[in-house]
């Protein structure tokens, strides 16, 4: 798996142990590679071409791919000593690596690679470890090292000696020593901690100038290495006489000047001594004076052999600008002698420190109606630069309505330079930048976050100013009908809303009689049941009031429209003037055809729409016996079926059964008494009596085709006056009551009721102002919305020169609504007419007839029922509704 060939581990010319060593770091490698781990390791001063590790493999890349995708590495400032061979993705040596040169004496030593690939990007970190081999033998500083020495120095004097370096690491730098042989000194080796060893010379035998002025010894160090390697230096030994002259330096106080952060081994001074002595006595050893601080000599060294004083910790202008050092010199006599200088270290200033702000606020939160020029905030800056390094400037980013204003040196006010609104903006994040005067400028930033406090300047607000509820008759005392909500864009008490009446009359009793408002919840409730018939709508005003000082509010207005419910059973009209409502006593002749009209039992409903749809019913007779008449399912009109003969009984007693169409449906019952007479037993006026009634009749019928005409043109001027407020108001969306979600349709009419009964009974429709209005308009609050019927109207005859339009209803859907008010006599016919009236014979005649068609639907599904039939005026009782259409929206006389 490895794949490491045989000529990957050949090096040009390398002993044995080194080609060793290097098989085993190029074994390590692959095996880091071959676990998964980017980390490889090659051996210092590999040739040229020196297999490293399959890059491509151990990152999952395929050898295809590294071109296209623009495979490249690039090493973090250590050259081009790596490359990779797009070819076969082997990393290899590129140029030659020096550990030493590298890295020093550091004890790890790595190359960190970035490999970059495009296409996607992707890069990977890979390090390779430089090992160290035994490629540098030790080195003394010198050549040879001079020791001056006094002729009567005693025995076992030590002479501390200049150890060798080696620049290799681990067993390749450790060190022995050894001295050539000689008669005088012996050597002794310390071992310092983390340090390695140092020589120390040992006198052993007592020196004789005048025998030997001068001995030469040679010290040889040993590394520890395979092969080792070997470093030496001569030991020059002087034999010194007697010492009477004191070193001195060329001037007594040296003044340097230099700039902070210098780096360490900075030369700051050469410092020079001279003695006149010979020999030893002349030597001189540089040392710092014990009137020195520690803390400057933590933060600089001197050679004791050249003087030099060089920088050995970071210099901070900001903790000390001058330094003062005592430097004494020591010559090397048998009695040592000393002399004195002092150094003046001036350091000079570099702008290596950030500006820094300090904010205290002061006026927080800020009311959104404050004033321009309010003060928010102190701001603080300072540099400990000195100069143009440290000179601050301040602004503010990004925009806001606040500005700085310089107060005092290095001191700023922030204050409001514009109108705050809460509403729009409830925070800011002001950011101050502080930016000093060196080159380059250093800069920092703080940020002030300053809330704007809220102020009651804004009212409750609703969605919409008006609001349409509808709730049944007949509610349930404090019975929910609807919830007003508004909106308060401030906070907190500003926010808090708080919903009343706006307390008003209605009629002769108070607003606060019929409803209420919860003042936190804005839920509105009927106070008591309501009645249709007594009040229609109920249009009123809700206010809603926040809680700030002063407090600020607005108003809804509430249309409030009661729904109806069958709660009234029909109600029975007399037959005519002076007759009575429970029975209706009517004269036949014997000699009548079928179909001929002999009486009508007329009733109204005071309930609207389908509650006031009225049908008649014929209750069969005792015993089932079947009578030859009949009753109009809509009309109430009774007819017979059949020509009368002798065998009927000369009275018959018919009972109508008068139901409207609720749920569930109230009924009534009418007695309609007949007294069949042969047409010879007429009265003799009767003639007369009619040919009166038939001219009173036509009379009668020509006012009501003028009122009609006047009525159905104030009519259509409201049906379109209500269109185009409906057409306003369809965005808006629909309410609902808890008494019983309803969607209300508006079902308008030419005609509300009978036009009799309309003028003798008038709805109260209490919107506050104002008289009480006529009951015009009908709410169907649970019936689903009817599409328009597609109609098709044919001629039919009906004989002689007479014909029809007879109109069919197509693609009915859902129930039929009936006119939105009952009246007598008929008030029940269907709401969709099924057909066109035309009348028969001269209008207002007393032969005038009208024939028509009724198809209607009771449940959804189409049409179930159709009814025919003629109608004719009986009489001058019709009234203006005579003109009316039979399967409209009902009236008398339909």
């Amino acid at each position: 798996r490895l794949g490491i060939r045989r000529e990957e581990f050949l090096i040009v010319r390398v002993g044995l142990s080194t080609r060793r060593l290097l098989l085993s770091f190029l074994f390590v490698a692959a095996w880091d590679a071959g676990s998964g781990q980017v980390h490889y390791s090659v051996p210092e001063e590999a040739k040229h071409g020196t297999f490293v590790g399959r890059i491509a493999q151990d990152l999952g890349l395929e050898l295809a791919e590294l071109v296209p995708r623009l495979f490249r590495i690039a090493s973090k400032g250590r050259g081009d000593f790596l490359e990779v061979n797009l070819q076969n993705g082997i990393l290899f040596v590129n140029s030659r690596i020096d550990r030493e040169e590298l890295c020093g004496r550091s004890a790890e030593c790595s190359i960190h690679l970035e490999v970059i690939v495009e296409q996607p990007l992707q890069v990977f970190h890979v390090e390779v470890e430089v090992k160290d081999i035994n490629d540098n033998r030790p080195v003394f500083s010198t050549s040879e090292q001079k020791l001056s020495i006094l002729e009567s120095q005693p025995l076992d004097s030590r002479f501390p000696l200049e150890g060798a370096s080696d620049p290799d690491i681990g067993e390749n730098a450790m060190l022995t020593y050894g001295l050539s042989s000689n008669e005088f000194f012996t050597l002794d080796i310390i071992n310092k901690k983390d340090k390695g060893k140092l020589p120390v010379l040992v006198l052993s035998k007592l020196l004789d100038r005048e025998e030997n002025p001068q001995l030469r010894l040679l010290l040889t160090a040993t590394d520890g290495g395979k092969p080792e390697l070997t470093g030496s230096v001569t030991l020059v030994i002087l034999v010194l006489d007697a010492n009477d002259n004191a070193p001195v330096f060329d001037q007594t106080v040296y003044e340097v000047k230099m700039y902070e952060n210098s780096a360490n081994q900075t030369l700051v001074i050469w410092l020079n001594a001279s003695d006149a002595d010979e020999g030893i006595n002349k030597e001189v050893i540089y040392s710092f004076s014990s009137l020195v601080p520690p803390t400057i000599r933590r933060k600089f060294l001197i050679n004791e052999r050249t003087g030099e004083v060089r920088i050995n910790d970071a210099i901070d202008f900001e903790d000390s600008n001058t330094y003062e050092i005592h430097v004494d010199v020591t010559d090397k006599g048998n009695l040592p002698m000393v002399g004195h200088c002092t150094i003046l270290v001036e350091i000079l200033d570099e702008n290596d420190n950030s500006p820094e702000v300090v904010v205290t606020s002061l006026a927080l939160p800020v009311r959104e109606d404050a004033q321009v020029g309010t003060v928010i905030s102190l701001i603080s800056v300072s540099d400990r630069d000195s100069g143009a390094n440290g000179q601050v400037t301040c602004s503010l980013t990004p925009e806001s309505p606040f500005k700085l204003v310089p107060t005092f040196k290095n001191y700023y006010s922030l204050v409001l330079d514009g109108v705050l609104d809460r509403e729009s903006e409830a925070n800011y994040e002001v950011v101050v930048t502080a930016r000093d005067g060196g080159s380059p400028s250093l800069l920092a930033t703080a940020s002030v976050s300053v809330e704007v406090a809220d102020v009651n300047d804004n009212a409750p607000a609703f969605a919409q100013p008006e609001y349409t509820v509808f709730v049944k008759e007949n509610n349930p005392p404090g019975c929910h009908v609807f919830t007003v909500s508004a909106r308060d864009a401030d906070a907190q008490e500003n926010a808090l809303v708080s919903y009343s009446l706006v307390e008003r009359r209605v009629g002769e009793r108070a607003l606060s009689s019929y409803v209420s408002v919860h003042a936190e919840s804005g839920k509105v409730y009927a106070l008591q049941p309501l009645d249709h018939e007594e009040l229609e709508l109920l249009q009123f005003q809700v206010s809603a009031r926040d809680a700030g000082v002063p407090p600020l509010g607005s108003n809804v207005t509430l249309q409030l429209f009661v729904l109806d419910e069958n709660d009234n059973a029909p109600a029975l009209l007399p037959p005519g003037p002076g007759g009575g409502p429970s029975a209706l006593s009517q004269v036949v002749s014997r000699s009548v055809d079928a179909g001929h009209v002999v009486a009508k039992v007329r009733a109204v409903d005071a309930d609207s729409g389908y509650n006031a749809w009225l049908s008649y019913e014929l209750q069969l007779a005792a015993g089932g016996a079947r009578s030859p008449f009949r009753v109009g399912l809509y009309t109430g009109e009774i007819s017979t079926t059949r020509a009368l003969d002798e065998a009927d009984a000369p009275r018959q007693r018919l009972l109508v059964l008068v139901k409207d169409h609720g749920e569930p449906a109230l009924m009534a019952t009418a007695t309609v008494l007949l007294s069949l007479e042969d047409s010879g037993q007429a009265p003799k006026t009767s003639s007369r009596a009619l040919s009166g009634a038939a001219g009173a009749e036509k009379a009668l019928v020509d006012v009501n085709v003028y009122l009609i005409i006047a009525i159905c043109a104030v009519s259509s001027l409201l049906v379109l006056t209500l269109l185009l407020y409906t057409a306003l108001r369809c965005s808006a969306p629909p309410t609902e009551g808890a008494c019983g979600p309803v969607k209300p349709r508006l079902v308008c009419s030419s005609a509300v009721g009978s036009w009799s009964y309309s003028q003798q009974k008038q709805q109260r429709v209490c919107s506050g102002e104002g008289p009480p209005k006529t009951d015009l308009i009908a709410f169907s609050p649970s019936l689903p919305p009817c599409p328009q019927p597609e109609m098709e109207v044919e001629e039919q005859s009906i004989g002689g020169d007479h014909s029809i339009k007879v109109g069919q209803t197509r693609h009915l859907r859902g129930p039929h609504r009936p006119g939105p008010r009952a009246g007598a006599g008929g008030a029940g016919a269907p709401p969709v007419p099924g057909g066109i009236q035309r009348p028969r014979g001269s209008s207002g005649g007393k032969s005038a007839e009208w024939h028509f068609v009724c198809e209607f639907s009771d449940r959804p599904g189409g049409v179930v029922r159709t009814e025919r039939g003629v109608q004719h005026p009986p009489g001058g009782d019709r009234g203006p509704a005579a003109a009316g259409v039979p399967c409209g929206g009902g009236g008398e006389g339909h």
